[in-house]
């Protein structure tokens, strides 16, 4: 993997001809605008100069044919969000229209009464301080707080956001580690599957929840320390 350095351009795959027509600018880079009278770069096997990074770490890429996604991996402790990313919140205060969360950012975000699925003004979820939730980021506005929902942009559908019952939360995991369980081609959590069932959710805030049947609190011990990178 490449190192980048904040100001570095971000560079080209290859020479290899892409399927991908959208390109996701993740955590560690950011896009700037070109020069007057200077087009962006482009071209395989050229720097983008209108994408630099802005802090140092890994370059990480992914293609799936249809959009290339790009970051850079840190040794961050804080989570700084970014949306879209998945993240695992524990709320921690409530109001009349919805929850403060803390997800392990600077700044709690905010998670609106009706960002459930089948949630209305005459019917919400009823949440109590302390429960653990799974959402997305929505948004984070320069100078409020990250605003954070537990469905689906696209379906409206829960799509395994929402309310985590039960379970064991791990904390601490690194952000880089986090990236990796939620890559359909990792092979850790199918590798754990195989051994004993269990549910999990992966937050891109370091953390994970994990839930299994009643007496497998050995496995989970041992599960715990796995995600945690300490075999």
């Amino acid at each position: 993997m490449q190192v980048l350095l904040p100001g570095d351009p971000l560079p080209s795959t290859s020479t290899a001809p892409s399927t991908a027509t959208t390109l996701h600018v993740g955590p560690g880079l950011q896009s700037v605008l070109p020069l007057a009278g200077q087009a962006p770069s482009n071209g395989k096997g050229k720097a983008r100069e209108d994408v630099l990074a802005i802090k140092a770490g890994l370059l990480g890429f992914q293609d799936d044919g249809k959009a290339e996604k790009w970051w850079v991996e840190g040794a961050a402790r804080r989570y700084i969000p970014h949306p879209p990313e998945p993240v695992i919140g524990i709320i921690i205060a409530r109001h009349a229209e919805g929850y403060r969360v803390d997800i392990g950012s600077a700044q709690a975000a905010s998670l609106d009464a009706l960002a459930f699925e089948g949630a209305t003004k005459r019917s919400k979820p009823n949440l109590k301080v302390g429960t653990i939730v799974y959402a997305h980021l929505l948004a984070t506005p320069a100078f409020s707080e990250p605003e954070i929902s537990c469905v689906d942009a696209a379906t409206q559908k829960a799509a395994g956001f929402g309310e985590l019952v039960g379970g064991f939360l791990v904390r601490g995991v690194e952000l880089g580690r986090c990236r990796a369980l939620l890559s359909p081609k990792n092979p850790i959590l199918p590798k754990l599957g195989a051994s004993f069932p269990f549910e999990v959710a992966v937050g891109m805030n370091g953390r994970v929840w994990v839930k299994a049947a009643d007496g497998e609190e050995e496995k989970i011990v041992g599960l715990a320390r796995e995600l945690r990178g300490r075999l």
